[in-house]
C-alpha cells in the first residue's frame, strides 16, 4: 500500500498547502481591510476637525470598523488553527458585514457621496474574504457536520 507523499496521514485538512495559502491570502486581506478602516477614522476625524457636520452614524461606523476587522482576523487566525467555530463565525461574519455596511450607504441622504465610497472601498478586502472562505480548499478543510 502506497502512502501519498504529500499529505501524511497524521496530517489534517487544514495542513494543506492550498488550505493554508487560503488563509494566508484572507488574513492578508483582513490586514489591509483594517488599514482601510483606520484610515477611514482618520479622514471622518480630519473632517469633523475642520468645522464640517459629521454625524453620529458616520463617527459609530468609523470606530466600528477597525474593530470588526481586528475581531475578523483574530477568527481567521483561530480558525487557521483548526477551529471550526471560528472558521464558521469568520464565513458569517465575511459575508453579513459587507452587506449591512453597503447596504446602508446606499440610502440616500444616510452620508455624504465620499464617505459612502470610502466604506464600500474598505469593505471590498473583507468582500474578497467572503470569496476566499466559499473556495474549495477552505470548505474541503472544514467539511459540513450532518
Amino acid at each position: 500500500m502506497e502512502s501519498n507523499i504529500h499529505t501524511p496521514p497524521s496530517a489534517a485538512h487544514h495542513d494543506h498547502p492550498h488550505t493554508r495559502r487560503a488563509f494566508d491570502t484572507a488574513k492578508s486581506s483582513i490586514k489591509v481591510c483594517g488599514a482601510l478602516c483606520a484610515v477611514a477614522l482618520l479622514a471622518v476625524i480630519v473632517v469633523s476637525s475642520s468645522g464640517h457636520v459629521v454625524n453620529t452614524f458616520m463617527w459609530v461606523r468609523a470606530v466600528l470598523l477597525p474593530v470588526v476587522a481586528v475581531l475578523i482576523y483574530r477568527m481567521t487566525v483561530s480558525a487557521s488553527r483548526g477551529s471550526r467555530r471560528a472558521f464558521e463565525r469568520v464565513s458569517a461574519l465575511a459575508v453579513i458585514m459587507p452587506i449591512a455596511i453597503i447596504g446602508v450607504d446606499l440610502i440616500p441622504g444616510v452620508c455624504p457621496l465620499w464617505y459612502a465610497v470610502m466604506q464600500v472601498v474598505c469593505m471590498l478586502p473583507i468582500i474578497q474574504v467572503a470569496f476566499i472562505i466559499r473556495g474549495s480548499a477552505l470548505r474541503a478543510a472544514f467539511p459540513k457536520s450532518r
